[in-house]
């Protein structure tokens, strides 16, 4: 059974799955590696703002493809389509908000910016010095890091930060405390004819100012081949 809709609805997700914020706002996103930090705060905040408009643009692509609705007089719609209409117009506008809150006194709000301060410590005398270590210690080659856009693990040489789509975790390594959970052995592995080990780690920071818990996988290999 086809129409225009069900058309729509499968363009739209498969549209919106293939784009990525770092392809469509590359050049207000600026480089990754020349400034980790600064990157991830424009990209967590445009991230809210295009996912919180993913609602009204579907409303919107529905009143193009499906004409016989009306969708455009609001008036005459149903109960249904009026009230998504409504909370996708006020989760547009919250975003905006929370991402303006952020914006104040040059992104001192930001929940990145939040977790850097929790570092302030010596030798870091605030939270500017804490991102640029790891600024700094993103750009060398020999730092370690796997996993999906969305669910990247990053270890350099003093710090472990897991980038996700909207936060970055992070600790330093001498507060972190690392627990093997699970170790898996795959035995199809493109780059070796011997097994790959896959580890399953759980992170824990013993700083008592910044709670971190979280689990990745790695192989055991690809790990050691930066050490």
């Amino acid at each position: 059974m086809e129409s225009p809709e069900l058309s729509f609805t499968l363009a739209y997700v498969f549209r919106s799955a293939g784009l990525t914020i770092q392809n469509l706002f590359s050049s207000w996103l600026g480089s990754e590696d020349m400034g980790f930090i600064q990157y991830h705060i424009r990209r967590t905040s445009i991230t809210i703002v295009v996912h919180s408009a993913l609602p009204l643009g579907y409303y919107m692509g529905m009143c193009v493809a499906a004409p016989e609705k009306n969708l455009v007089n609001i008036y005459q719609v149903s109960d249904n389509w009026r009230a998504f209409l409504l909370l996708s117009l006020c989760l547009q506008s919250v975003s905006w908000i929370i991402v303006f809150y952020w914006s104040r006194r040059r992104w001192h709000n930001h929940p990145i910016s939040k977790v850097l301060q929790a570092h302030v410590q010596p030798p870091f005398s605030s939270w500017g010095s804490v991102a640029v270590s790891i600024n700094t210690e993103f750009r060398h080659i020999d730092k370690f890091a796997t996993g999906a856009p969305g669910a990247r693990v990053i270890v350099t040489d003093t710090w472990v930060l897991k980038v996700t789509t909207y936060h970055i975790y992070m600790a330093l390594q001498s507060d972190c405390h690392v627990t093997v959970t699970e170790s898996t052995q795959n035995h199809l592995s493109p780059d070796s004819a011997s097994p790959t080990e896959i580890l399953s780690l759980r992170v824990d920071s013993i700083n008592p100012a910044r709670h971190l818990d979280w689990m990745w996988s790695c192989s055991i290999s690809a790990f050691m081949e930066t050490k």
